[in-house]
């Protein structure tokens, strides 16, 4: 009586355990940007960290001026331009400009650099240098801009229409977050464009019609000149854009060890107490990219798969293993050897010769649906071929072949054609000698 109380008590306790939830792994805080639209992406891998509306169409405001200047670098890659180069600001460059618009204060018949221009055009954020370089790279504004939206479309943006190289408000003038990273990343392949956009200050020489003039970046994430309370450790660029229907927005990156994340804001507004949110959202967004997410080794060489071998006598299996130790970045609460899905791509065997280091197949490691790596998987060792097995497998594979098959099919028909031929041919002269031999053994009728 007493065991069956014990084993009772014990089953009760096990059951209670049982009902205990387990704690899954957690899963990251959404940031939930205080933007229209908002894209954090880690640009080593090409992984969204974050996205929020990141394809839906939005205003740009002055963040245009990255298409623009991406246009002008290519310009001076083919030799079309160079950076000492002296423009002349023509009239029809600075015609249409309104009241308000962000200026270098270049006139009429005022001749600088393709260098002095990108920094007016970068830091300053000056609309009449959009239409300068318009004119010297397509001849015309409107040239200019058939080029802006080609070239957006070569660069696979789906969701973006340039109407001016300027950024004013327009209302067939959009873009979206995710393009906006696009046509940045090609910009920052150049190193003068992150030279430019990454500067703090410029002065501009004396002109033929202007003393010089110190210019200063409107990017208050790396520099307090005009703003002050937004600095953000470690990053560099890269373009500030403000218009009343557009709000402010920023396109930015930081780096931190050897990490480097680019985050875009659209659609942003001033917080109660007066802070310019496309700041403070791009910190913050930087903040809880480095903070929550890392590298970690998600496959190892000595993970072996093994794969059947057809055409061997001395085994029937070889293994394979990942091409190479391989991280990616994930989310810091994430368990690799639990949360992770690995997906092989092997056949079913491979036929003999094998030899080491030979590629059988693949292997992708996948996280929430996302393809985070793929990797190779090679042969562990050679596998010989047997001779015989190989020229016995060669012949059913040849004879295998539907064109083999159907020449099979014909070549028998003949044969049997022939055979059938041939006996009623025999049959024939057989018939026709014994008739013969009929007409001559008759001697007519004895009386």
């Amino acid at each position: 009586m007493k065991l069956h109380r014990i084993l009772s008590a014990f089953l009760l306790a096990a059951l209670l355990f049982l009902t205990v939830p387990v704690p899954a792994a957690q899963a990251l805080e959404d940031p939930d940007a205080q933007a229209k639209a908002a894209l954090l992406i880690d640009m080593d891998t090409g992984l969204m960290l974050y996205g929020k509306n990141e394809r839906s169409a939005q205003y740009p405001a002055s963040i245009t001026k990255v298409m623009v200047a991406l246009l002008v670098f290519e310009a001076i890659e083919r030799g079309e331009l160079r950076m000492e180069q002296y423009l002349t600001a023509s009239s029809t460059a600075l015609a249409d400009l309104t009241w308000d618009s962000s200026t270098a204060n270049i006139v009429t018949g005022e001749r600088l650099t393709v260098e002095q221009l990108l920094y007016c055009l970068l830091l300053a954020s000056a609309n009449e240098v959009g239409n300068i370089f318009a004119e010297a790279v397509s001849g015309s504004r409107e040239a200019f801009i058939d080029l802006m939206n080609r070239r957006s479309q070569e660069l696979g943006c789906e969701g973006t229409h340039f109407a001016n190289t300027s950024g004013l408000h327009d209302p067939q003038h959009y873009t979206t977050a995710w393009d906006i990273y696009l046509i940045t990343r090609e910009a920052m392949k150049y190193e003068g464009f992150l030279t430019v956009c990454g500067s703090l200050s410029y002065i501009v020489p004396a002109t033929n019609m202007s003393e010089e003039r110190e210019l200063h970046t409107t990017n208050a994430l790396i520099s307090n000149w005009i703003r002050i309370g937004y600095l953000y450790d470690g990053a560099f660029g890269i373009k500030t854009g403000t218009t009343d229907e557009a709000g402010y927005c920023l396109v930015s990156a930081a780096k931190r060890g050897d990490r480097t994340l680019l985050c875009v804001v659209l659609g942003a507004r001033l917080s109660e107490d007066g802070w310019i949110m496309s700041f403070t959202e791009s910190a913050r967004l930087f903040d809880w990219g480095f903070d929550n997410f890392a590298p970690m080794t998600v496959l190892r060489t000595g993970r072996l798969y093994p794969v059947a071998v057809t055409l061997s006598k001395e085994t029937d299996t070889v293994m394979a293993y990942p091409a190479e130790d391989t991280q990616a970045l994930l989310p810091i609460d994430l368990d690799p050897d639990t949360d992770l899905t690995y997906t092989l791509s092997l056949p079913e065997s491979v036929e003999a010769p094998v030899t080491a280091g030979e590629q059988l197949g693949t292997v992708t490691v996948s996280y929430q649906g996302h393809d985070y790596v793929t990797v190779p998987l090679l042969a562990l060792n050679d596998v010989s071929a047997s001779r015989f097995m190989a020229i016995k497998a060669d012949l059913q594979s040849f004879f295998a072949r539907p064109s083999v098959k159907l020449a099979l099919t014909v070549l028998a028909a003949a044969v049997i054609v022939l055979i059938l031929w041939w006996a009623w041919s025999r049959f024939r002269r057989q018939s026709e000698k014994n008739s013969r031999r009929k007409q001559l053994t008759y001697r007519g009728r004895r009386r």
